[in-house]
């Protein structure tokens, strides 16, 4: 970076502290919301609040309908020059919160720290992406490429209805930025997100009495057991394979051999060669037991966010624009999935861009007040880097 943008990014931090009393109110706002995925009547109330906000700053804001899902918001800006590239920030307005959270978990400010429900997971994000476009707009800054906003209401139930939407928007822009929460006290940006799959395996064998005529049955917990084995087998900590048997159910009574049971299995993959091999080796388990049959169902679901060369270089900007900013920042490796696992395959992304704070999905969820301007004037820094080159 050049002392130019060193003044510009001094610039750009004091402004976004003048604002920390601004971003905190709209922050409680957001989190007075309550916005459960489950419940898409919920959501809509959360998307005019920041479409007001952008629209303030001459954005347009369209809303698109959602068939079992809140919907989503894209905002594109009303004035942009056509022949410029663009850049996406992307952020879910739904929590994994029921309604009714506020009573028990009420939003409050103590000892630093803003408390409440999706206050960390993600809403403080959404606030921070907001104020870092709010403020290259009062300081008069034009971005080398436009930068536009996708909301959606599903990312904490799997994206199902808006991911199509998510793979189209990264098809035709330069880059994304993913306002999900960083990583860690220090704040750490996510360049590798593990990829989620969901399967689930029911096992048919006979029905017979325990007692009378055991030789007659063929137990499906049995066949079942040795499933089990065989997917526990398939965990790898060196290559980062996780798969987890969460939910065992099946059998109709104790003295009835098992004609039927049921296994619901969590993967989690780093990569997308290992996420062929995994799916190919569940949906290949053969039964162990004589007269069992095994129906396997499922998939990887979200594909891996990955280290690619592009993801690898929006690192690179942002570590400068940290270093320009006197922050420092280091890149992490999450577990969980996020949108951003979408935009990845088809754009360099960058992840992990909100709020510093802990507690995502916890009662002690928070986010530490004082770093909302540093993490808004990062985000506003790497808006204004140059567009990344196609390799």
């Amino acid at each position: 970076m050049t002392e130019i943008n060193k003044a510009v990014a001094a610039k750009i931090l004091s402004h976004s502290f003048e604002r920390q009393t601004d971003m905190l109110s709209m922050l409680k706002n957001a989190i007075s919301i309550e916005s459960p995925s489950q419940l898409p009547d919920t959501q809509g109330a959360v998307f005019e609040l920041f479409a007001t906000l952008l629209e303030s700053v001459h954005y347009r804001c369209r809303f698109l309908s959602g068939r079992t899902s809140g919907g989503q918001m894209l905002a594109i800006p009303c004035r942009r020059q056509k022949q410029l590239p663009q850049q996406l920030i992307l952020g879910h307005v739904d929590t994994v919160w029921p309604l009714g959270t506020l009573e028990t978990m009420p939003v409050q400010s103590r000892e630093g720290c803003l408390y409440g429900p999706g206050s960390y997971d993600m809403k403080a994000g959404l606030v921070q992406a907001v104020f870092a476009v709010r403020t290259l707009h009062e300081l008069g800054l034009e971005p080398p490429l436009t930068p536009i906003f996708f909301l959606n209401s599903d990312e904490e139930i799997g994206s199902q209805e808006s991911a199509l939407q998510i793979e189209r928007l990264a098809r035709v822009v330069n880059r994304t930025f993913v306002v999900e929460p960083s990583l860690g006290p220090a704040g750490n940006l996510k360049t590798q997100r593990k990829g989620v799959g969901r399967f689930q395996i029911t096992v048919q064998g006979q029905a017979a009495h325990a007692g009378l005529d055991p030789e007659k049955g063929i137990s499906a917990i049995h066949e079942l057991s040795h499933v089990i084995q065989k997917l526990f087998a398939m965990n790898n900590a060196q290559s980062g394979t996780s798969v987890n048997v969460g939910v065992i159910n099946g059998g109709m009574r104790p003295n009835v051999i098992a004609p039927e049971a049921r296994a619901e299995i969590d993967v989690r993959v780093a990569t997308q060669q290992e996420a062929r091999r995994i799916e190919a080796a569940i949906h290949g388990i053969k039964p162990t037991v004589d007269g069992t049959l095994l129906d396997v169902q499922g998939r990887i679901e979200r594909p891996p966010l990955e280290a690619t060369p592009g993801n690898q270089k929006l690192w690179h900007h942002a570590r400068l624009a940290a270093d320009e900013l006197g922050l420092e920042i280091d890149q992490a490796a999450a577990g969980g999935g996020s949108d951003g696992n979408w935009t990845s395959q088809h754009c360099p992304t960058l992840d992990g861009l909100g709020a510093v704070g802990d507690g995502a999905h916890a009662v002690h969820e928070h986010v530490v007040e004082n770093k909302l301007p540093e993490r808004s004037a990062l985000l506003a820094m790497l808006l204004m880097t140059p567009p990344l080159t196609q390799t």
